[in-house]
């Protein structure tokens, strides 16, 4: 089964109006990035992959809604009307923004009433502090109900996201105070790979994702390498960050890169373990199935 961990709902069940599509210059090197989508697009974007796990991302009130949505119950509802679309394929993750005052009451429907099963969380996108006690908070009732928590790791082109609350070290205290709850780390924590490899490494719970990396080929084959090399290729995920790449982007890109070791004659990393980031029993490990 083939798992796709990392996409976002689509910002349009059907059209996306005329002077309403959104186009970023900034997130991907290559090309832009359409970030208007429609539930139409996903459904033929997902076909390479068995099952998705989707999210949106719950914004503080004053922030600029570039990557999410200032409302976490039309965040959640978006999300859940996803699922419904194609429940046998999707699983929807909620959002909420921990220093909310209904944070709590939000992650109490989004569990009973919608039925999502997992949290994604950008504590810089979010300018919430990940240690502070409302976040805290947050994780507790994540660990209690079992929910897998992916959050953005590393840098972003937003200027007003705090980097420094999306360092992997975070994760780190974050997985010592909560040893059963299960994390995913975006993007092997780009650029921190080596600080996202070590804590993965030494925590049974923690994961990474591979979303968004092949597009960035030096930093992409590094930070696989040395996943080969710390022993941790098992706890790399597949994820594509659609809108921003596709599936089947990610799943070329883990499949061609031992093209460019060759053409730059580096040491490889095993084909073989390649493959199984695209065929990881994520949904085992993670506590989804």
């Amino acid at each position: 089964m083939i798992v796709d961990v990392h996409t976002h709902v689509p910002t349009h069940v059907s059209e996306v109006p005329p002077g309403e599509e959104i186009v970023n210059q900034q997130m991907r090197p290559d090309k832009p990035v359409r970030i208007t989508t429609t539930h139409s697009d996903f459904f033929k974007a997902m076909e390479p992959v068995d099952r998705v796990i989707s999210f949106g991302i719950a914004m503080p009130p004053d922030r600029p809604a570039v990557i999410g949505e200032k409302d976490a119950r039309k965040v959640n509802d978006a999300t859940a009307a996803l699922v419904a679309q194609a429940p046998e394929k999707v699983i929807g993750f909620m959002s909420v923004w921990p220093d909310a005052p209904d944070a709590m009451a939000e992650m109490e429907r989004a569990y009973h009433d919608l039925k999502l099963r997992g949290l994604k969380l950008g504590p810089n996108y979010q300018n919430f502090e990940p240690l502070g006690e409302n976040a805290l908070r947050v994780y507790t009732k994540a660990q209690e109900w079992n929910l897998p928590v992916l959050f953005h790791q590393g840098t972003s082109p937003i200027r007003d996201a705090p980097i420094r609350y999306a360092h992997p070290l975070v994760m780190d205290e974050i997985a010592i105070r909560f040893p059963e709850l299960r994390i995913v780390m975006a993007h092997i924590g780009h650029p921190w790979q080596e600080d996202c490899l070590v804590v993965i490494r030494k925590h049974p719970y923690v994961y990474a994702d591979v979303s968004g990396r092949f597009y960035r080929p030096w930093l992409f084959y590094n930070g696989l390498r040395m996943a080969y090399e710390w022993g941790v290729m098992n706890k790399l995920l597949l994820g594509s960050d659609y809108p921003i790449t596709m599936p089947q982007e990610a799943i070329d890109g883990l499949r061609s890169l031992n093209d460019f070791i060759k053409k730059h004659n580096l040491p490889e990393v095993p084909q073989e373990l390649l493959e199984q980031i695209i065929h990881r029993d994520t949904l085992s490990l993670l506590g989804l199935n």
